[in-house]
C-alpha cells in the first residue's frame, strides 16, 4: 500500500514540477529572485511571532561560546533579512551571508533596528563556499531555514565546522520532512515542486538531522519540534547546536 502511496506521490511531483522548468525557460526564475527578497521580508514578521519563544530558548546560551578575549564573533549562513539579529546578545559581531545579492536593502534595514550588535561584513556566497571566510576564525556559525535550499546539506556543514573555531559551535532551525506514517508526509511529497518554486528552491522533504549527525561533530544537541500555528508542510522541525 505504501508503495503504490508513493509512485502515486511520484507522478503527482512530475505533473506539478512542470511549471518549474516553464518559468526558467522564460526567465521569469531571474525576476523571481529579485522579488523573493521583499516576500521574505515581510514573511519573517509572522514566522518570529510564532517561533519567538522557541528561537530565544535556542539561543539563550549563546554566549557560552565567547571568546577567551570575551568577544563573540557569529557568522550566519543565509542571512536573508537578519530574522534572527535581535536573539543574539549585546556586542556580538555578526557577519552576514547570503546567495541572494538582492537581500541586502531589507538585511540593512534589521542591522539599523538592531544596534545592539556589531556588524563586520555583508558577503555574497553560498552555504558551500565559503571561501572568503578563514579557517577556524568565528566562534559561532547560525544556521536556520537554510538547509532547506541550499544545493548540497554535506558540504554546508563541512564549511561550517572549517570556519569554526575548536570548541565553537554551530545553531541551527530547520524545517524537515514528517514521520512517514502521517498525512503531512504524504502532502509534503505531493505538493514540494510547487513549494520549491515558490519557496526559492525551498524543499521539505530533507531528513536534515541525519546530515547533523553524520557531519563530524564533537556534540551534537538536536531535538525535533512541531512549530506553532505554522504551515502543515513545515511544521516538522529540529533545533539546536553542534559543537566542534
Amino acid at each position: 500500500m505504501q508503495c503504490c502511496l508513493m509512485k502515486f506521490c511520484r507522478l503527482v511531483c512530475l505533473a506539478l514540477s512542470t511549471p518549474f522548468y516553464l518559468l526558467q525557460f522564460v526567465g521569469l526564475r531571474g525576476m523571481y529572485k529579485r522579488l523573493f527578497p521583499f516576500l521574505a521580508y515581510n514573511m519573517t514578521f509572522s514566522y518570529n511571532d510564532k517561533m519567538h519563544e522557541l528561537k530565544r530558548e535556542l539561543f539563550r546560551n549563546l554566549a557560552r561560546f565567547t571568546n577567551a578575549d570575551g568577544t563573540l564573533r557569529l557568522l550566519e549562513i543565509g542571512c536573508g533579512s537578519g530574522a534572527n539579529f535581535r536573539f543574539y546578545p549585546n556586542g556580538c559581531t555578526v557577519i552576514c551571508t547570503d546567495p541572494n545579492p538582492h537581500m541586502e536593502p531589507y538585511l540593512r534595514m534589521s542591522m539599523d533596528v538592531n544596534k545592539h550588535l556589531s556588524y563586520e561584513e555583508i558577503l555574497v556566497l553560498s552555504g558551500e563556499d565559503l571561501r572568503e571566510v578563514q579557517d577556524e576564525s568565528v566562534d559561532v556559525v547560525v544556521c536556520t531555514l537554510v538547509l532547506c535550499s541550499v544545493n548540497n546539506v554535506e558540504n554546508v556543514l563541512q564549511e561550517a565546522r572549517r570556519v569554526l573555531r575548536n570548541g565553537g559551535a554551530l545553531y541551527f532551525l530547520e524545517h524537515v520532512v514528517s514521520d512517514p506514517s502521517t498525512w503531512t508526509y504524504f502532502c509534503q511529497y505531493v505538493f514540494e515542486p510547487l513549494w520549491y518554486l515558490l519557496g526559492d528552491g525551498c524543499m521539505v522533504t530533507r531528513a536534515t538531522w541525519k546530515n547533523l549527525e553524520a557531519a563530524g561533530f564533537a556534540e551534537l544537541h538536536l531535538k525535533h519540534i512541531e512549530a506553532p500555528e505554522v504551515s502543515l508542510m513545515i511544521r516538522p522541525h529540529i533545533m539546536g547546536y553542534s559543537i566542534k
